[in-house]
């Protein structure tokens, strides 16, 4: 009887902590609405902001990244000092008020203050649900909870992108800023309900920031390559691949008919992008599950790693569009699977100790990736870039091979 029980307490337990990851992953997704939506309406639009040249539109979408590169141990602190559920409300309202500026400000220097403030909103928001997620999960569940969270976040991206370039169209950019950032501020009484009130630490009490960068990433391989394989897997996805996307059709596929219409490479940029959002609420949750249920959770990431190197080496090869559009698919599912993998490894190798200087340490790294890969992306021949990419890819999994498994993935 007590087993019964004690077994009907732990599946309890666990409904719960995969509701406080789902609400905190759509929290996320409303939060994001509004900077999906500019990626879509801005380069359109922009004229209607008060911008006075095509360049600025770049600065704007792109200055966001940038901030986020010195305001990582800002958040980390601020987090430290207020606690989780209280970062993640100060992350929402910021992203709100943010959101229904995009619809009334003109003039490219308080766009340029928007973006800024935006890029620290989500640095709060994306560190302080890591954060939560590592703290209230346990170690074998670490992939599926991040996969669960990282499917659901992106529905935000989706749903930005669609239904802001329908608002936009349909009504205004102001009318389509207000209903975002409402969406935004609605979500603001779950994170006060689901975000567990918990205080983290940094560094421990009475050292610097040095000693763990000296004492703890210096001598943990496995870390080490957590924090290489995040920086390189953004770089590469978040970085030039998606910056690169519609460029790399156009240079292969200038226009390609479905039943008699002609679909632009812009147009089939957005679809690839559409589909790995369409298909993660699902698809992230499954890896992370499986890797969840391995004895090897790196084992996994390997072989994700050489089929994805596999697959950037074929891109440049020429091949007829049906096909050469498949591999692409295939590149994006890629990008889903690694995501999540790299995540969760990510959460395994703080599940032990100084939790929030390791992740925000990974979190830094990604934001590094995604930050120069688009510079490497036009740097670049783009079958260099990619050659290279599978090569980086290669190298990696090979390296991991190597890596000794800390405690949870031993036999």
């Amino acid at each position: 009887m007590q087993n019964t029980r004690g077994w009907r307490n732990l599946k309890s337990a666990e409904r719960s902590r995969k509701k406080q990851v789902q609400l905190i992953a759509l929290i996320t997704a409303a939060c994001l609405l509004g900077d999906s939506m500019l990626y879509i309406v801005l380069p359109l639009y922009w004229k209607d902001a008060g911008l006075t040249a095509l360049y600025q539109v770049g600065i704007l979408l792109s200055v966001n990244r940038f901030i986020r590169l010195p305001f990582n141990p800002v958040a980390a602190w601020l987090l430290q000092r207020i606690g989780l559920r209280n970062g993640i409300i100060v992350a929402v309202a910021i992203s709100g008020v943010v959101t229904l500026g995009y619809g009334y400000v003109q003039g490219f220097w308080i766009w340029l203050v928007l973006r800024c403030l935006w890029g620290m909103s989500w640095t709060l928001l994306r560190l302080g649900a890591f954060l939560t997620i590592v703290q209230m999960t346990d170690n074998n569940k670490h992939g599926y909870h991040m996969g669960l969270y990282n499917g659901l976040f992106r529905i935000g991206s989706l749903v930005g992108m669609l239904a802001g370039a329908l608002l936009t169209e349909l009504i205004s950019l102001t009318a389509a800023a207000a209903v975002f950032s409402l969406l935004a501020v609605l979500s603001m009484p779950f994170a006060i309900r689901y975000v567990p009130a918990t205080d983290m630490e940094v560094v421990p009490k009475g050292q610097s920031v040095l000693n763990p960068l000296i004492t703890v990433v210096g001598k943990d391989k496995f870390l080490m390559m957590t924090l290489f394989s995040g920086l390189s897997i953004a770089m590469i996805y978040q970085g030039f691949f998606t910056s690169t996307l519609s460029h790399l059709i156009d240079a292969n596929v200038s226009v390609l008919y479905i039943w008699g219409i002609p679909i632009g490479a812009a147009v089939l940029a957005a679809m690839l992008q559409a589909l790995r959002w369409g298909w993660e609420p699902w698809l992230a949750p499954w890896i992370g599950r499986r890797s969840d249920s391995s004895r090897h959770r790196p084992a996994v990431f390997i072989a994700v790693l050489v089929a994805a190197a596999v697959l950037f080496a074929f891109v440049p090869v020429t091949m007829p569009a049906a096909w050469w559009l498949l591999l692409l698919l295939g590149v994006q599912l890629t990008a889903t699977l690694l995501t999540t993998l790299a995540d969760a490894i990510a959460a395994d190798a703080a599940s032990h100790s100084l939790k929030t200087f390791k992740i925000t340490l990974y979190s830094f790294m990604l934001d590094l990736g995604a930050a120069i890969g688009p510079l490497l992306g036009y740097l670049l021949d783009y079958r260099e870039l990619y050659t290279a990419a599978a090569v980086i890819l290669l190298l990696l999994a090979l390296i991991w091979r190597l890596v000794p498994r800390p405690k949870p993935f031993t036999a």
